[in-house]
């Protein structure tokens, strides 16, 4: 359990790692937000939801957090707020954060039949926030369908016990780094050493030589909103596509991405790769109940070559190959210890934060350049079996820089969710028709982002 200080009578506990590269990132059309989305069969009240989100709120001590400024680090700050629900009626994922507001760091939306649990990725990660939205989803169903009676054996299975500790520290932090005195005194000394460091372990896709990496071109949406295509399908059919090219449904599901992005492109110059940011969840590997962020990302792809076929199954067997080795534990603790290691090292821990800031954003910019999409997979979510019947679809997904999805799924409905900052589909269109050539039923929504389109609505 992280240990929270007092600041002036209030309790606080310092960033981890990666949320302090998604301040340093945030933009004003990246607004470090993901989203996630439950339908239910009836109609959603907003007097049980808001009663739900008390009872859990009060469960989920991280949750009541605000985000403050220091002048070494940000930290969060444990706050008197309480959360309201609200109708979701604006575009998804606008910015949560405001520096010069106190404010919660994450909001409860309902419209129609659908519940939302929007966050700000400096508080939580997916599967952390996932945790506080299957207790809040059941406490709501549970007061909707009062005959459902509590199992209270199983209530307990249910109601996720949760830690705030800083998972990277607890798992990769070098136990020479933790007095900062000693810190100070050795500042100097490592000094030189940080710039070739840096490069090396920050950005290791360098290794693979000059290669030439694609970057996805597109129209801008015109107020930042991002566009959004939900497909849902069948889970078991993916399973069984993936079974027969001998890979994941994650290695499955990033090749046909891939291979849907090439064939949407008219500028493609020939031997290019088409880098693809995958996430980690570190609690797979690294004992962890912290509700925090905990978790990695790598990078693989694919090279396209003018001499061989660029097939599915090539695409697959190519991803395969990079990914595993890095999916070994072993990999991971050298990788995140050197990672871990900048933040806690002599010269990071007394250089000021808004010059630490201005460093994270110049790493990003040229990370971004290495990457031309992004996926994410929750796996497999479920509820208790006392409601778990009253939960149709669930839905994830992330605002988006370039085009991504979000894959998860429940019972026997797997839903992937595209997000692109740009108007055009196409690549989602050649994704969906290449299942349904495949005779996997799609069901297909999209929103509406340009001026037209909302006119249409508007006028509707």
């Amino acid at each position: 359990m992280t240990k929270w200080e007092a600041r002036n009578h209030k309790k606080w506990v310092k960033l981890d790692y990666a949320s302090n590269i998604f301040l340093a990132a945030m933009t004003h059309r990246d607004t470090k937000v993901f989203r996630l989305s439950a339908e239910v069969t009836e109609v959603v009240d907003p007097e049980l939801l808001q009663a739900a989100l008390e009872k859990v709120y009060d469960q989920y001590r991280l949750y009541h957090s605000v985000l403050r400024r220091g002048f070494f680090w940000y930290y969060l700050e444990e706050g008197d707020l309480r959360p309201q629900v609200m109708t979701d009626t604006n575009s998804s994922c606008r910015p949560i954060y405001h520096f010069d507001r106190k404010e919660l760091l994450f909001r409860v939306l309902y419209l129609n039949k659908r519940i939302s649990l929007e966050v700000f990725h400096v508080l939580s990660d997916g599967t952390g926030a996932m945790w506080f939205f299957q207790d809040l989803m059941r406490e709501y169903l549970l007061l909707k369908y009062p005959e459902t009676q509590r199992d209270k054996r199983e209530s307990s299975t249910y109601i996720h016990e949760t830690s705030s500790e800083d998972s990277f520290a607890r798992h990769f932090r070098r136990s020479e780094q933790l007095s900062f005195s000693n810190a100070a005194q050795s500042a100097l000394r490592g000094f030189g050493e940080v710039g070739t460091r840096v490069k090396s372990v920050l950005f290791p896709i360098a290794k693979r030589g000059k290669e030439k990496i694609y970057r996805y071109k597109g129209t801008y949406t015109p107020d930042n909103r991002p566009r959004v295509v939900e497909l849902e399908m069948p889970v078991k059919a993916i399973i069984n596509q993936a079974k027969q090219l001998n890979v994941s449904v994650t290695v499955y599901l990033t090749a046909l991405f891939i291979k849907s992005l090439r064939e949407s492109v008219t500028d493609f110059e020939g031997d290019e790769r088409i880098a693809v940011s995958v996430p980690i969840n570190l609690r797979q590997f690294f004992p962890s109940t912290s509700a925090r962020n905990f978790f990695s990302v790598t990078n693989v792809g694919y090279t396209y070559k003018k001499d061989r076929e660029n097939s599915l199954q090539e695409i697959c067997e190519e991803l395969k190959a990079e990914i595993d080795p890095q999916l070994e534990k072993e990999h991971l603790e050298g990788w995140l210890k050197q990672l871990v290691y900048f933040e806690y090292m002599p010269i990071s821990r007394i250089v000021l934060r808004p010059i630490k800031d201005l460093g994270l954003k110049v790493i990003n910019y040229f990370s971004n350049r290495k990457i031309t999409i992004a996926i994410s997979n929750l796996g497999r979510v479920s509820f208790s079996q006392q409601i778990d019947q009253l939960v149709k679809e669930v839905f994830f997904h992330t605002i988006a820089v370039r085009p991504q999805f979000c894959t998860i799924s429940h019972n026997d409905v797997m839903t992937i969710t595209f997000t692109s900052p740009f108007i055009e589909t196409d690549i989602f269109q050649i994704f969906a028709r290449h299942l349904t050539n495949l005779e996997i039923p799609v069901i297909t929504t999209v929103n509406k982002v340009t001026d037209a389109e909302l006119e249409v609505v508007s006028n509707a």
